[in-house]
């Protein structure tokens, strides 16, 4: 059988980018694998920046070793394979847990305390327990569980990027539900992902 060098340098090329992406994304799963750590659950929001809308969260643990092609940050990723990735870690995850939390409970506490509140919930779900959060920002969540806060988690830790992918992805298909609902107002295409008081008013303005 003929083996095409070129093609055979291209493809060790991508094997050796996608495990250093992949390595990269483990550091702080294998950090704390090393301090004997073992059921590490990643922990991430979506919805505290747009205008309308709830707070999704989500968490998730994996088994050691755990490879998923193309997971990152969920903002990097298309519509099309956030969507992909989302059953992928549905299937894959050891466990994983999605809370929700609308407008009149953020309205109450405050974004920032609704966003925390929807981290415990979902880290709530979990089974088994987990022994350590990584929760992406510089917010801890109240819990007795240890913590460990990382500023754009989502881009270093394979548990977090996951747990963005799922928040994200049942956000848009809550928001997109609300569009279908309410079609004649301002679209929740828009406002389903990062859109701002200011964001709006300056879309608004040049439409």
């Amino acid at each position: 059988m003929y083996f095409n060098p070129a093609s055979e340098r291209w493809v060790a090329c991508w094997i050796w980018i996608h495990y250093a992406l992949v390595m990269n994304l483990m550091e702080y799963e294998a950090k704390a694998a090393r301090q004997g750590f073992r059921n590490i659950s990643g922990v991430d929001e979506a919805g505290r920046g747009p205008l309308a809308g709830p707070v999704v969260a989500a968490a998730v643990i994996f088994s050691p070793n755990i490879n998923i092609v193309d997971l990152d940050d969920s903002k990097k990723l298309s519509p099309k394979k956030r969507e992909e990735l989302f059953l992928e870690i549905k299937e894959r995850a050891t466990t994983y847990g999605v809370a929700v939390i609308g407008h009149k409970i953020i309205d109450e506490i405050n974004i920032l305390q609704a966003s925390r509140l929807a981290m415990k919930q979902a880290v709530d779900q979990l089974n088994p327990i987990p022994d350590l959060l990584l929760i992406d920002g510089n917010q801890k969540i109240e819990s007795s569980i240890d913590q460990w806060a990382i500023v754009k988690g989502d881009s270093k830790s394979l548990s977090i990027a996951a747990a963005s992918v799922l928040a994200k992805v049942t956000r848009d298909r809550i928001m997109d539900d609300y569009h279908k609902l309410y079609p004649q107002s301002v679209s929740y295409t828009h406002l389903r992902a990062h859109e701002t008081r200011h964001d709006l008013v300056c879309r608004l303005l040049l439409e």
